[in-house]
């Protein structure tokens, strides 16, 4: 008996990667039609359209939801799709990439990410939770706060060049720049206390930037958040730390400390808080974990 048609809705950011999104959708789309699939597909032109229109595709109750973006686009579409539990696929399209990277998504064939609304396995992750005083946003790979997001907000400004060379630019920018931040942090309930640093990272998954490995070992299915604290550093020292940094062997140095919790409460003067290249917060923030509230496909190299 041959199996009904799988029905898939398919939401476009078509800005994503510089506007490499709609070409990228353009593909996806081809494919699953080739595949046989029923697919509804919307295009949002910025997050609130997107997610007016992934609540009318999603009142259709589709077998699943191809989202074709960065892990911005997805982490601001996260509320409703968590609330609904339709499986999500995601066929990256933006600058870093870095939740495909953590769950072995194709990041150079969006035929091949898109194949998994078709013959996908299900697999659940946890989301985070930033709570701040003008409400709440859900993330999907790490929160940066202090230097980190210092850089990812110089990132966001920075025109030119792109790709992980305009976060690199940003990097030696903001180290000219860096000073210790007088961090309160607080975890799982415990007393908040003075924890000076040059940055804290909150990671769900190992990697942001691109795949800078910042949170090494982070689990998005372990229903805990891996904390990276580092010490404050002079410009010399950070420079100097930097390579570890990008190769991912800072945490067996003295400067960084690691750790996991569940709530993370952090507040510093001039903190500002990025998740997932978009700014989220600043001042004071309350970080928390959903573990496997969101249920994605991934083909069978992903697993």
């Amino acid at each position: 008996m041959t199996e009904p048609a799988r029905r898939v809705a398919v939401l476009v950011n078509p800005h994503s990667g510089k506007g490499r999104g709609a070409a990228i959708g353009d593909a996806a789309v081809a494919h699953l039609r080739r595949r046989g699939a029923l697919v509804s597909e919307r295009r949002g032109d910025d997050a609130s359209e997107a997610r007016r229109l992934l609540i009318e595709l999603l009142a259709d109750a589709p077998d699943a939801v191809v989202v074709i973006g960065g892990d911005g686009t997805l982490s601001a579409l996260a509320e409703p799709l968590v609330s609904d539990g339709t499986p999500v696929v995601l066929v990256p399209a933006g600058t870093g990439n870095d939740l495909a990277r953590a769950l072995g998504i194709p990041r150079d064939s969006p035929e091949n990410a898109a194949d998994a609304a078709i013959s996908g396995a299900p697999r659940r992750i946890d989301v985070g939770v930033i709570e701040a005083v003008d409400g709440q946003r859900l993330f999907l790979t790490i929160a940066a706060l202090g230097f980190d997001a210092k850089v990812s907000e110089r990132t966001n400004r920075l025109r030119y060049p792109r790709g992980r060379v305009r976060y690199f630019l940003a990097i030696a920018i903001e180290v000219l720049r860096v000073r210790p931040m007088r961090f309160r942090l607080g975890m799982n309930g415990e007393t908040v206390t003075e924890q000076p640093g040059t940055l804290i990272a909150i990671g769900n998954t190992a990697s942001y930037g691109g795949g800078m490995p910042m949170c090494v070992g982070a689990d998005p299915a372990d229903g805990v958040l891996d904390v990276v604290h580092v010490a404050p550093l002079s410009m010399l020292r950070l420079i100097l730390l930097l390579p570890r940094l990008l190769a991912g062997t800072h945490l067996d140095r003295p400067e960084a400390h690691r750790c996991r919790a569940r709530a993370i409460e952090v507040s510093a003067p001039d903190l500002v808080v990025y998740a997932d290249g978009e700014r989220i917060a600043q001042g004071a923030c309350r970080v928390s974990v959903l573990p496997g509230a969101l249920t994605m496909l991934v083909g069978k190299e992903s697993r």
